[in-house]
């Protein structure tokens, strides 16, 4: 039997195959942000299982407002969560913006998923940010999320939940660092965040490779570092290649990106590293400015004010904006070809 792969938000496919009693999966593809995308099969109960246990921990239900690509797991769920809300999803594309979508939606409880990049940009406009300050809650997953733009949302009045899930978990699994009802976190002897429950995805279609490799013991074994706070909250440190090892000495290039990210001069940063004949790898910053761009002196000395100077960046690139896949994630693949490039 054929996967449902949803290639555009047909409503009426995903509720009859919701509806329905067989075991056909439901094919998503991950974002492929750090090469090429794999094909998760899920089943019908774990699809279920996410979105039930999503709604209990928000404490309410409601319909929801898609504004993310439903072909990627967060924009399915946000239809299957409405749907089983018993809501017709309100989609973003059929309304000139934000505030004229929120507008349209039934009255009471509602919802919407966004990433961090559609966040802050929403935030800039005050209409778009009171529209948001009238749902219940903003779910903010997909990627690092700077603690200064919660503190812009909070400020605006919006509550956001930040996430943290996959594609192989049916979407966010953990709430601000706390597992949702019956998923099981772990961490490996690395530090490898581990993950287990009712929402784990079946396996890869057609790579039984990947899925042994992924699929252990009833865990599904990230590619992500973590480690869990004094409040038994999970922090997601990053990947675990995005540990880069330059002259020697290992270097987390998400911890470096984080804090770079409060110096006055940068709106956006990412840290990749490439190869180079002396270091190993090469670490790069990718900036966005905020105006006058920071010299490659003035970063290095922040980094090094905080933490060891050999984590500090040795080349930077400046951007007008960092490059973004279609679920708003950041392109890791076109960040390192234009560090590459910039050389």
């Amino acid at each position: 039997m054929e996967p449902l792969q949803l290639r555009s938000p047909d409503v009426a496919a995903l509720s009859d195959w919701l509806a329905a009693e067989d075991d056909r999966p439901l094919l998503v593809e991950t974002s492929g942000s750090t090469g090429a995308p794999k094909r998760v099969l899920l089943s019908r109960d774990a699809v279920k299982a996410s979105a039930q246990a999503s709604a209990r921990r928000l404490g309410a239900t409601g319909p929801w407002l898609l504004a993310l690509p439903v072909s990627y797991v967060a924009g399915v769920q946000v239809l299957v969560r409405s749907l089983l809300a018993g809501h017709r999803p309100t989609l973003l594309d059929e309304h000139p913006s934000v505030a004229a979508a929120v507008a349209a939606m039934p009255a009471g409880d509602r919802f919407v998923s966004l990433v961090p990049t559609q966040l802050g940009r929403l935030l800039d406009d005050p209409d778009e940010a009171a529209a948001l300050a009238t749902c219940h809650t903003v779910l903010l997953g997909g990627g690092p999320i700077d603690p200064a733009l919660r503190e812009r949302a909070a400020a605006a009045g919006i509550r956001v939940v930040a996430t943290y899930g996959a594609a192989e978990t049916a979407g966010g699994c953990v709430y601000d660092g706390l597992p949702l009802d019956g998923v099981g976190v772990a961490l490996g002897d690395d530090g490898r965040i581990r993950i287990a429950g009712p929402i784990l995805f079946h396996g890869y279609d057609g790579d039984p490779g990947s899925t042994a490799a992924h699929l252990v013991d009833g865990w599904y074994l990230t590619a992500d570092a973590g480690r869990f706070d004094l409040d038994g909250r999970l922090q997601v440190l990053g990947r675990l290649d995005d540990m880069l090892i330059s002259g020697g000495v290992k270097v987390p290039a998400p911890v470096v990106a984080r804090l770079l990210r409060g110096h006055p001069s940068i709106t956006d940063v990412e840290v990749v590293g490439v190869a180079d004949g002396e270091w190993g790898q090469r670490v790069v910053a990718l900036v966005v400015p905020a105006g006058t761009p920071p010299t490659l002196a003035q970063i290095r000395d922040f980094v090094a004010d905080e933490h060891p100077r050999s984590w500090a960046p040795r080349e930077l690139v400046v951007l007008d904006r960092l490059p973004l896949l279609g679920n708003g994630k950041v392109d890791r693949q076109a960040l390192l070809a234009l560090a590459s490039a910039a050389r």
